[in-house]
């Protein structure tokens, strides 16, 4: 049996637990409320599912009240931390 070698561009994460280590939701279940409203587009395409998973340099398009964020992840946040912290880990598209 061979083992694949994990590297950097395998890593991914749940997309409702990236949006609250990004600080685009304040919660899981606020994150998941977002996904079930078709408020988020992963690289175009509305996520269907809260599990669904999250690649450095996928492309998130959300609704936030009245703004429209679109944002490249750039990597992947261990924990929710400050601010501006969580602004290293993604570029803003949309200025």
């Amino acid at each position: 049996m061979s083992a694949k070698a994990s590297t950097p561009t395998d890593e991914t994460m749940r997309i409702d637990r990236l949006l609250v280590y990004l600080r685009f939701a304040r919660t899981r279940s606020a994150a998941s409320c977002m996904i079930e409203g078709r408020a988020l587009r992963r690289n175009r395409k509305h996520v269907q599912r809260v599990s669904e998973n999250v690649a450095i340099g996928d492309v998130l398009t959300m609704m936030i009240g009245k703004q429209v964020h679109v944002v490249e992840v750039l990597s992947l946040p261990t924990r929710r931390a400050s601010s501006a912290q969580a602004k290293c880990h993604y570029r803003e598209l949309d200025h």
